[in-house]
């Protein structure tokens, strides 16, 4: 059994609050002390690898019991924390409508899971899970000038996935915000 200092319930709840009730939590953690958050959003393990890596917090792994995510994170010591990073390059919703419209081609990167994506999504967006884009990258356009629109639900994963994109040496990437959640373009829909 793995020992934590403390439990925080997030099941039920989709993202971006298991991150969001976390970053309350670890605040009222010690330095080097870890929390076990219980999720059973299935993009919440990708999620809380992500945003402990981007905040200087230990992810230390998930394990799955019963449908249970139990993801434990140890908080950071003040020489290991940093400044929580945003990808600075952002486009909102109503931005992004026009340049679809102004230009025959844009590039449009989806990370939310992918039954999140089957639901409903922006026609000719490119689905791969925020989990999944460092192994696959090599399925993006090679042409590293072009521009990538990076979207999930709410802002927080694609602004975790364009940094990551920055990083893999993509010049002009940016963040659909507030993504998803409040998009009122056209939608192509899984029929059922």
């Amino acid at each position: 059994m793995i020992k934590s200092n403390v439990m925080l319930d997030a099941k039920g709840l989709a993202c971006p609050m298991p991150i969001v009730k976390t970053k309350k939590a670890i605040n009222e953690l010690g330095a080097g002390e870890v929390i076990e958050v219980q999720a059973t959003d299935k993009g919440s393990k990708a999620d809380m690898k992500a945003w402990a890596t981007s905040s200087g917090h230990h992810y230390l792994g998930t394990i799955e019991e019963s449908g249970v995510l139990k993801h434990y994170i140890r908080k950071a010591t003040a020489e290991e924390k940093k400044i929580e990073k945003h990808h600075p390059d952002v486009i909102s919703n109503e931005e992004l409508l026009l340049e679809m419209e102004r230009q025959t081609e844009v590039f449009l990167l989806d990370v939310r899971e992918s039954a999140e994506y089957e639901f409903g999504h922006i026609p000719g967006a490119v689905s791969i899970p925020l989990g999944e884009l460092n192994d696959r990258l090599n399925e993006l356009k090679t042409d590293l000038s072009v521009y990538v629109y990076v979207v999930c639900r709410t802002g927080n994963r694609s602004d975790l996935a364009a940094q990551k994109l920055t990083e893999a040496g993509f010049k002009n990437v940016i963040n659909v915000v507030p993504g998803m959640s409040e998009w009122k373009g056209p939608i192509t829909k899984l029929e059922g």
